[in-house]
């Protein structure tokens, strides 16, 4: 196999979820949800289930991957739900091609503006810098959403 995208395949629910497990970012319970959708995905299709996905594998294994779909109820928003690079390949350019392959997705799609929701922990810094890098504006910040002192920032990015 080579390296490249790819179409997401029946055994990515797995192949996800042991790459959000690598990043040690997250928390089982969204381990769960970072699964689920990409179970969704692939139970109802993209266009039904609205759990789009660019995937990057190395030779091996998966090495990034985004979710992104249309914001119900509105005419052009789309959420970027999830956004993985493998720790190994963090820093070299994956998350920016896994990025921009979203965007021209969601531009084919209609979409005018991406959404991206994070923590405010220390620990997600690298990730608010990605997003300020890439054109993101922190638009709102919801204190104390995930827990005492972890506030959901909101980016977005007019497309």
């Amino acid at each position: 196999m080579t390296s490249g995208f790819r179409p997401l395949l029946p055994a990515d629910p797995q192949a996800i979820r042991a790459l959000v497990r690598a990043t040690g970012f997250f928390t089982p319970a969204e381990e769960e949800v970072a699964v689920e959708l990409v179970e969704e995905s692939l139970a109802k299709g993209a266009e039904k289930s609205g759990y789009h996905f660019h995937l990057y594998a190395g030779a091996e294994k998966l090495l990034g991957y985004a979710c992104y779909g249309p914001v119900p109820m509105t005419l052009s928003g789309f959420d970027l739900y999830w956004i993985v690079v493998a720790p190994e390949t963090q820093g070299k350019g994956l998350g920016a091609r896994l990025l921009t392959a979203c965007e021209q997705s969601v531009r084919g799609l209609g979409g005018k503006r991406l959404y991206s929701e994070t923590s405010s922990r220390p620990l997600y810094t690298p990730t608010h810098k990605f997003y300020e890098r890439h054109g993101f504006i922190a638009e709102a910040r919801l204190i104390d959403f995930y827990a005492p002192g972890d506030d959901k920032i909101i980016y977005t990015k007019i497309l």
